[in-house]
């Protein structure tokens, strides 16, 4: 015969187990919710998958202590993609970059907007415009998209693009610098930078340092 206190004891313990099991089953299974997987396009050691941008006067390309720099040209340096074929839209791209020497853009990075192609200008124009170029034939330094950023010398900068049917966006470090509605509106490249399509990055007149590139298909 099972005296009072263990009998307390006991349905304490069971009220316990239910409990638990609630919980259990309010937590999200592993997976479930988790964000899409950035997958590298830069190994770190090697320009596998990239090629040196064949602008006129471009500076030299190489790979130096897991970074890929770009000297300073005559004009542009750059990188272009040359693996397999990205996503038109509905993806994020993400690299770090750094302007090691001079006074001008250090990331234009040229990326792939539905049938047409699109470049996030950063530190342009005698080192400070951010922009989009191109909405409807007018470039990052006069479009609704243009601002002026303060950018330091010698300091790696966050980058991420996201492009979806609806829009591009896009953040400097953690902060949103772009939002562009794509309906109505005509993307596209300056013919400048039209080597560096379908993906690239590029400088102007300046030493830039490059790491960590990645995408992901959202």
């Amino acid at each position: 015969m099972v005296d009072s206190t263990t009998a307390r004891l006991l349905a304490i313990c069971a009220w316990g187990v239910v409990l638990g099991s609630l919980a259990g089953a309010g937590q999200s299974q592993p997976g479930r919710g988790s964000e899409p997987a950035w997958q590298p396009l830069f190994d770190g050691k090697t320009l596998a998958n990239w090629q040196s941008t064949k602008f006129t006067g471009e500076g030299p390309v190489k790979v130096e202590n897991g970074q890929i720099i770009l000297e300073t040209g005559r004009n542009l340096t750059g990188i272009t993609w040359t693996g397999p074929e990205l996503p038109p839209t509905n993806y994020e791209i993400a690299l770090q970059a750094m302007r090691v020497e001079g006074r001008d853009f250090f990331a234009g990075v040229t990326f792939p907007v539905a049938d047409s192609f699109c470049s996030l200008i950063l530190g342009g124009w005698g080192g400070t415009v951010v922009g989009l170029s191109s909405i409807n034939g007018v470039d990052a330094s006069e479009n609704e998209t243009s601002q002026s950023v303060e950018f330091e010398q010698g300091r790696w900068y966050n980058i991420r693009i996201r492009v979806t049917p609806a829009k591009i966006e896009a953040w400097l470090d953690e902060r949103q610098i772009i939002n562009q509605d794509l309906e109505g509106n005509k993307i596209s490249t300056r013919i400048e930078v039209d080597p560096s399509r379908p993906l690239g990055v590029a400088s102007w007149r300046t030493k830039s340092a490059l790491r960590n590139l990645r995408l992901r298909r959202l």
